[in-house]
């Protein structure tokens, strides 16, 4: 820029108002659009980052979907499986419970020739009460038990295939119901080869004899 020019323009800026207000308009609208250009990236940036969030979301949503169709297809299939299950449990304790009075039966007739020669007495009768005070199984009821006598000893005999903690404290009470029928206090005895260890801790307090090896 020439000498003159600078001059000129200083002295104009000086002197002339109008002048000196244009060129300060002109100087504002160049700050002015620096800062709204600023702006208007910013803004692009952001609209770019907000679709770029939506797309993410949008994919979020598809594989939350997804997701959610997977879990309900697996708790329907689960709940097939439990519906079987269920079916064959209760086919299995049909089938268990009509085996398992057969069965125990059967190994009640088995064991009680043993029972016999291990207490020595030359037979094992059947001592059979209607408890109609329900103090057996808590309801008006036949009870029937094994019962052998040697030496004026009255002796209960219970002969299960299995046993349970259940089993001792119902065979107590079908010892307490003898005593009070017949005023003699039984000696129990339960023979069994399977019983758990709650039965065994159960009979001992009870002060039930268990067998599980005959």
């Amino acid at each position: 820029m020439g000498a003159n020019l600078r001059g000129e323009l200083l002295r104009l800026l000086r002197e002339d108002e109008e002048f000196r207000l244009a060129v300060m308009g002109l100087l504002g609208y160049a700050d002015l659009k620096s800062s709204v250009d600023r702006l208007v990236e910013a803004v692009n940036e952001l609209t770019r980052a907000i679709k770029s969030h939506d797309e993410m979301l949008a994919r979020l949503e598809n594989a939350v979907m997804e997701l959610t169709k997977a879990v309900r297809s697996h708790e329907d299939r689960l709940a097939r499986v439990e519906d079987a299950i269920k079916a064959f449990d209760r086919r299995l304790m049909a089938l268990g419970a009509r085996w398992g009075v057969e069965s125990e039966e059967a190994f009640r007739n088995a064991m009680r020739g043993v029972v016999e020669g291990i207490l020595g007495v030359a037979t094992v009768g059947k001592w059979v009460y209607f408890d109609k005070d329900g103090v057996v199984y808590g309801h008006p009821s036949q009870v029937e038990v094994d019962v052998a006598i040697r030496d004026g000893t009255h002796i209960l005999i219970e002969i299960k295939a299995s046993a349970s903690s259940g089993d001792a404290l119902e065979f107590s009470r079908v010892g307490k119901l003898y005593e009070t029928i017949t005023g003699i206090k039984p000696r129990l005895i339960l023979v069994t080869p399977f019983i758990d260890d709650r039965g065994l801790e159960a009979a001992r307090k009870l002060g039930i004899e268990v067998y599980t090896s005959v």
